[in-house]
């Protein structure tokens, strides 16, 4: 008994109080996944975001020092999809040895064909929507993936990370109910938006809204004259009200819309990048909540 006690200790001793373990090194690759990671590695995690808020990743040109944080990362949660274009020749470039975790791992995704026939010189143009996000059930797909990397990554806080994977779940799957009752207040025929770009269609399948954009969803692409008067036509023949701008477009384009059209620029929405932490849109959640409720004020004057 004694020799089986001094065993346990000593190996206990050896691994040293958890409060001494190096955190684990996480890189995300833009702020609403970087959210994500966040709320299920907690204090265990050293997280750097590689895209920050209100910044497009579409778009993101990295630098050399994303390289060295990606050599020294023992894991990387990327979405996939393509979403991040660069993330291959970055990881390449680093190079990163640790374990790549693809949040978007088995999620359920909508094809995303060209919207108003134009194409977006996008290397996913013709494949999946990579936006799934914009569906809270889905997200919780992510927690879930991400989770489960993280305890692959990190196998002596395993269930830290359910645990605290499970306590956010629980969090999303009210936050998905919320989101479901909030647009209800519309009425079906009125529920529709405009945005800046294609980057709800996981939003409108999942909520039922109708979203109408004068591009697809890659934002450096701008649409052109003919694609814009059609919109503005589109406005007018069904009285839509409720326009908007996202965090990341220019809205020098929206604002012509609503001069031409009578529409109503409403807030911001938030669709590939968190606001700053003092913004309306500093997580996840509250970026779910913020785009919901703007769009109701917005779709109700429709």
């Amino acid at each position: 008994m004694n020799r089986r006690f001094l065993l346990a200790s000593t190996l206990l001793l050896a691994a040293g109080p958890a409060s001494a373990q190096a955190k684990l090194k996480v890189v995300a690759t833009f702020s609403i996944l970087a959210d994500l990671v966040e709320q299920v590695g907690g204090e265990r995690l050293e997280l750097a975001t590689l895209v920050g808020a209100d910044t497009d990743a579409h778009t993101y040109q990295p630098k050399p020092a994303d390289a060295r944080t990606l050599a020294d990362a023992q894991a990387l949660v990327s979405n996939g999809l393509g979403f991040e274009g660069w993330i291959d020749r970055l990881a390449k470039a680093a190079p990163f040895k640790g374990r790549a975790v693809v949040a978007s791992a088995g999620v359920p995704t909508i094809a995303a064909g060209p919207s108003h026939g134009h194409s977006h010189g996008h290397s996913h143009g013709h494949g999946p929507d990579p936006h799934c996000w914009q569906d809270v059930a889905l997200a919780r797909r992510y927690v879930d993936n991400i989770a489960k990397g993280l305890a692959a990554a990190d196998p002596a806080s395993a269930a830290l990370y359910r645990e605290r994977a499970a306590a956010y779940d629980a969090r999303l799957a009210e936050l998905d109910r919320w989101v479901r009752a909030e647009i209800a207040r519309v009425p079906a025929d009125q529920r529709k938006a405009i945005t800046g770009h294609d980057s709800f269609r996981y939003f409108a399948k999942a909520y039922g809204v109708q979203f109408l954009s004068p591009r697809g969803y890659n934002t450096s692409t701008e649409p052109s004259a003919k694609d814009v008067a059609a919109l503005i036509r589109q406005v007018r023949e069904q009285k839509i009200k409720a326009l908007f701008v996202e965090n990341m477009t220019n809205p020098g384009m929206v604002e012509q819309i609503a001069r031409e059209s009578g529409a109503v620029v409403g807030p911001r929405l938030y669709s590939d990048a968190l606001s700053k932490p003092e913004g309306p849109a500093a997580t996840y959640e509250k970026m779910m909540r913020h785009n919901a409720t703007a769009l109701v004020a917005g779709m109700s004057k429709n």
